[in-house]
């Protein structure tokens, strides 16, 4: 035969072989652009998400001396109530509570003769205009914004003749929001998505060549045969691979713990934040940790067991992943609202929930106990579901 007709022959072969295997071909041309659809689309509404969100939230913008100059300026803002009145400390320190849909403004007395009578060259301050807003509530920060915007356009028209939050003292901050719920906000979107994710990986390094793997390699046909039960054997598989992801999600709590700290020291724009988390909250994320290695492996044990082998045990849990990933996604573009205790009992996403709520400070018990006891009656589901599957010759020794 040809040299040629030689090579030919194997790109025949391997075109056959690749073209003929769905599985493969799923995950080596159409996986990699649909993975990255998913994720840049759920991120892109994620953001998208976070922008507009509070945008339809009613905002009380209480305004104390109100000059007829700028009235105009204010009266029609998009979902706003405008009341002028007479602004205390005690209402601007109430202002630091983020679940309060408030704006304070308030200008000096007299502020149109000041500012027509006000001039650089004198060295007195130009008049001040202060505006309390909490960054954390995205509706007060969307209309701090609005009116903040509005007066530095008045403002430019005036040639800068007053000043918008001049900060007069180190005492004085206009922001109200809590420094540790903003920072609380932001962890709260990416930690747990990537503590799922390395626990994930953990997962996978170990789980498909445990059961998949001795099919392959027609071990499992030993262990099958030997005098135990086989819901020991399913159970004795599950809690060995969870002991060793384990191992990892251990690893990813204790880099929180020894990271978290640190931040206290973080300085950003010039504030310090704090990061007050309890006891309580740490114990709740290693639960949480551990029960979801605990049903990750369950998970992965029976896709592994459905499996032939090792290479096609990875192409199934690649349909799970996406699920997980979906799952660590959604802080991103979800809002506010408090989901309700039914979303606990779903796997993953309620893990994500609890996650989330431990590091926005909004931990609360029930919840938190929903997620491990639905987590436990599924791990102990699965274990059910890997006894029937090492009872069944037809599923153990397919090739």
């Amino acid at each position: 035969m040809k040299k040629g007709n030689n090579t030919w022959t194997i790109i025949k072969k391997e075109f056959a072989r690749f073209f003929g295997d769905k599985q493969l071909l799923f995950t080596t041309v159409i996986m990699p652009g649909l993975l990255i659809y998913i994720i840049y689309t759920l991120m892109g509404s994620g953001m998208s998400k976070m922008a507009t969100e509070g945008a339809d939230d009613l905002v009380i913008v209480r305004v104390e001396n109100l000059p007829e100059s700028v009235a105009p300026l204010w009266e029609n803002l998009p979902a706003t109530a405008l009341l002028q009145q007479p602004i205390s400390e005690e209402e601007i320190e109430n202002l630091e509570d983020k679940d309060l849909n408030e704006v304070l403004a308030r200008f000096p007395k007299g502020f149109d003769t000041l500012v027509a009578h006000y001039s650089a060259e004198s060295g007195e301050l130009a008049p001040n205009v202060e505006i309390y807003y909490n960054s954390a509530n995205n509706a007060s920060s969307r209309v701090y914004q609005l009116l903040e915007g509005s007066l530095s356009a008045y403002e430019d028209q005036l040639s800068n003749r007053f000043d918008i939050n001049r900060a007069d003292s180190e005492e004085a901050y206009f922001d109200r929001a809590n420094q540790d719920d903003v920072l609380g906000s932001i962890l709260s979107k990416l930690i747990p998505m990537l503590i799922l994710m390395l626990l994930f990986s953990g997962v996978m390094a170990i789980a498909p060549s445990s059961i998949a793997g001795e099919k392959e390699r027609g071990t499992i046909a030993t262990l099958l045969v030997t005098p135990m039960r086989r819901n020991e054997l399913a159970l004795g598989k599950i809690v060995s691979l969870s002991g060793i992801a384990l191992l990892s999600g251990i690893s990813s709590f204790i880099g929180i713990v020894l990271s978290l700290p640190k931040m206290i020291q973080a300085d950003t724009a010039g504030i310090e934040m704090g990061l007050n988390y309890t006891s309580a909250d740490y114990a709740v994320l290693l639960l949480t940790i551990l029960a979801t290695v605990l049903i990750m492996a369950s998970m992965v044990s029976l896709l592994s067991a459905l499996a032939k082998d090792v290479k096609n045990a990875g192409t199934m849990i690649v349909p799970f992943m996406l699920v997980v990933m979906f799952c660590g996604l959604t802080p991103m573009f979800q809002s506010g609202t408090p989901v309700g205790l039914a979303s606990y009992l779903i796997p993953f996403y309620n893990s994500i929930q609890v996650m989330t709520s431990v590091f926005a400070h909004e931990m609360k018990w029930l919840p938190a106990i929903v997620m491990l006891a639905s987590n436990v009656v599924y791990t102990g589901v699965a274990v059910w579901g890997l006894t029937r599957m090492f009872n069944s010759e037809k599923i153990m020794f397919s090739k």
